[in-house]
């Protein structure tokens, strides 16, 4: 059903429809006899349907072999739905593959920094400074012109701790079809990488050097 042309009505029938799903999927748990089946939970524009009760689901979806996958503009808009900070952070740390593309919202932007932690970066600051006795103004030349001047250059470094990726790159250097992962192989969570994306209209060419980095294909 059409959201933009039966707002109410449309969010009405697909949450109850998530939340059938959810209980239909839960309740193979309690079922002794057999194996839970594989299931898939797919949701765009997860924001319009988001519930508080989500983040219990996805906690216990693993237990039942069900994959979620969602995709939402960001997470306040994920808190404006639920208006609970808590249930957001709820459901964000419940989904463990992240994916991130370029916000502008403070609130996700901040909480992807808290989630990727702090690392140690090098500071180094340069200052010069000149020292003459003797200055004269040259009427010729139309400078000054210094007679036993000193020059002295002092250098130094420092070490703080900062977040590994600042606001800049989340608003300015992740680019259209790229994104930030925060993904895990099963054991492990990989080192957040910056991704090609390849959308599913391009053509993908092995020999084209456009496509020589690209790691992940949309589909």
């Amino acid at each position: 059903m059409n959201i933009a042309e039966y707002k109410n009505l449309s969010k009405i029938i697909a949450t109850y429809l998530k939340l059938d799903f959810q209980s239909e999927v839960l309740l193979q748990l309690s079922c002794d006899t057999s194996p839970p089946n594989s299931t898939v939970f797919i949701c765009d524009e997860f924001h319009e349907y988001a519930t508080s009760t989500d983040g219990d689901f996805f906690a216990q979806s693993r237990e039942a072999k069900c994959i979620n996958i969602v995709a939402t503009q960001s997470y306040t808009s994920l808190l404006k739905t639920l208006g609970d900070e808590s249930s957001v952070r709820v459901i964000v740390q419940n989904l463990i593959n992240k994916l991130w593309f370029r916000t502008d919202d403070s609130f996700t932007i901040e909480d992807i920094q808290k989630q990727i932690g702090k690392e140690d970066k090098s500071k180094t600051t340069k200052s010069i400074s000149e020292n003459a006795n003797e200055t004269h103004y040259s009427y010729f030349t139309n400078s000054l012109k210094s007679k036993k001047s000193n020059v002295s250059e002092s250098i130094s470094s420092s070490i703080y701790s900062d977040f590994v990726y600042d606001t800049n790159f989340f608003t300015q250097d992740l680019e259209v079809f790229t994104c930030l992962s925060f993904i895990s192989d099963g054991n492990k969570i990989i080192k957040p990488t910056k991704l090609n994306m390849i959308p599913y209209f391009w053509e993908y060419n092995e020999k084209n050097p456009a496509n020589k980095n690209n790691l992940i294909k949309i589909i």
